[in-house]
Order: C-alpha cells, then structure tokens, then sequence
C-alpha cells in the first residue's frame, strides 16, 4: 500500500486534498500518470493546504446557494445540438465540457467540468441524465436533450 495525495477527484476514492492509501499498482500505473494523485512526503501538508484552499474557492460558498442552484439546474432542461447521422447516432459522444457549455449557455450558472458525470457515454440523440456534485452534500442531475445539429 502506498499514500497518496488526491490531486483532482476520483469517484470512490476522495476528493482533492484527501491523503489516501491505494494499491502500490493503482498509485504507480494509473492514479500518478494521470496527474490525480501526487506521492505522498513529509513536506506535503503544504501542498494538501494549497489544493484544498483551490476546491474551496471552485465550490459553491454557502449550502444554500448550492441547493438553489441544484433546483436551478433539476428545473430546467438542457438543450445540446450535436452532429448526428440519419439513425440519430452521434459522431463521437457528448463530454462533460460539452455538458457544461449547454449549461451555461442556458444563463443556468457555471459549473467545474470535474464535478460532472456520466452514467453511460451518450452517442445517441434523445433525452440522458448526469449528475453534477456542486458540494459533498449536494448533487443534482441535469436532463440534457441532445438534438441534431443543423
């Protein structure tokens, strides 16, 4: 078991800043090259304050304000254009920075496209859910209506 510091979220693992152990094989082949995670040292906790101090500023100040915002975004439908063939599947997928894009150009907010998932890739036109985690408490899932890009 090796520690680790997280350096970006990870779904069952923890969130920015968190000090983790993890697998030495997780660690080393995945969760290092992919800039989520950074070996842990003694001189470290300093660097845990910075991340942390950089998630604070990137959530949502109050609990209030996030909840408003959850109701904002479960309110409202989200409308996405993408190119489709005749079937109505997708050339390529929708990402969550596409998905974020929507959001804000519905005047809804902004949103950290780290903090948005899929449940499954969307490749097809037509109505799909993800969830956006606005604080540790609070996640709202936005239906994204995909259509066919004229």
């Amino acid at each position: 078991m090796s520690k680790i510091i997280l350096t970006n979220e990870v779904s069952g693992l923890g969130t920015a800043g968190d000090v983790v152990e993890v697998k030495n094989g997780y660690a080393r082949n995945y969760l290092i090259p992919q800039g989520y995670a950074v070996a842990w040292t003694r001189g470290g906790e300093k660097q845990v304050a910075q991340i942390k101090a950089a998630r604070a500023a990137r959530e949502h100040a109050t609990l209030e304000e996030a909840v408003a915002f959850k109701n904002a975004l479960e309110g409202a439908k989200v409308k996405l254009a993408a190119k489709a063939g005749k079937e109505g599947r997708l050339f390529g997928s929708v990402t969550t920075a596409d998905i974020v894009a929507a959001v804000e150009a519905a005047g809804l907010g902004s949103l950290d496209k780290r903090k948005v998932e899929l449940s499954a890739p969307i490749k097809a036109i037509g109505e799909h859910t993800a969830t956006a985690r606005l604080r540790d408490e609070v996640t709202a899932v936005i239906t994204i209506q995909v259509i066919a890009a004229k």
